[in-house]
C-alpha cells in the first residue's frame, strides 16, 4: 500500500470526541494495549489527522505516526507502535525466503508461512480473515509487516497457497520513511 514515497495532505487537529472514539476503538481492537493506551495517546494530548493517498487516514501525535486506517477498515498500528509494544498484537512468522519479498512490497503469500521457517498460531489461537496481524521474520528481532489478513490461519494451513495479505505497512516503505512536520 505504501510502496512509494508518500506525501501527506493537509494536517488537521482531531476533535476531542473523535480522539476518545479512536482511543476506544484501539482498545477494542487490541485489548492488550489497554494498559498502555495513556502512554500511546495521552488524554490531554492533541492527535493530528493527515490524509494520505488512496483514502488512507494517518493519526499522529507530536509528529510521530501512531495508527493508520484505510476507509472503514480496522485501525492499524504504525510499526513504531508495534515495536514499542510487541507483545500486544497477534503475530505470525514468515520464513527467511519470504523476507526480501515482503520488504520490497510484494503480496504476502501462504507458502512463506507454511514452510519450515514459518510460524502460524496453535489451534486454540486461530486468526480469522480480516484480523490485523503483525508479521515477524524468521531470525529477526523486530516485526517487518503489519496488515489485515485476507484468509484465516486455519485456511492457510489447509490450502498452503494463495494471498494472505495484499496490503500493509512494512519496514522501509513510504509510511515508514515519511517525515511529518
Amino acid at each position: 500500500m505504501f510502496k512509494k514515497d508518500i506525501s501527506a495532505g493537509a494536517k488537521s487537529k482531531v476533535k476531542s470526541s473523535v480522539q476518545r472514539a479512536i482511543r476506544a476503538k484501539v482498545v477494542e481492537t487490541y485489548p492488550l494495549l489497554a494498559p498502555h493506551i495513556d502512554e500511546i495517546i495521552p488524554k490531554k494530548s492533541q492527535l493530528d489527522l493527515l490524509k494520505l493517498p488512496d483514502r488512507v487516514s494517518l493519526y499522529a501525535l507530536d509528529n510521530e505516526p501512531l495508527f493508520w486506517q484505510h476507509m472503514d477498515d480496522p485501525i492499524i498500528p504504525h510499526l513504531r507502535v508495534v515495536h514499542a509494544f510487541a507483545t500486544c498484537f497477534s503475530r505470525i512468522g514468515i520464513d527467511r525466503g519470504a523476507i526480501r519479498f515482503v520488504l520490497s512490497g510484494a503480496t504476502l503469500m501462504a507458502p512463506g508461512l507454511t514452510s519450515a521457517g514459518g510460524r502460524l498460531p496453535e489451534a486454540d489461537a486461530q486468526l480469522k480473515e480480516g484480523d490485523v496481524v503483525v508479521i515477524e521474520a524468521e531470525g529477526k528481532e523486530e516485526a517487518c509487516l503489519v496488515g489485515q489478513l485476507r484468509m484465516g490461519t486455519e485456511e492457510i494451513k489447509e490450502k498452503k497457497k494463495g494471498v494472505v495479505m495484499d496490503t500493509g505497512h512494512y519496514l522501509g516503505d513510504g509510511l515508514w520513511k515519511m517525515i511529518i512536520d
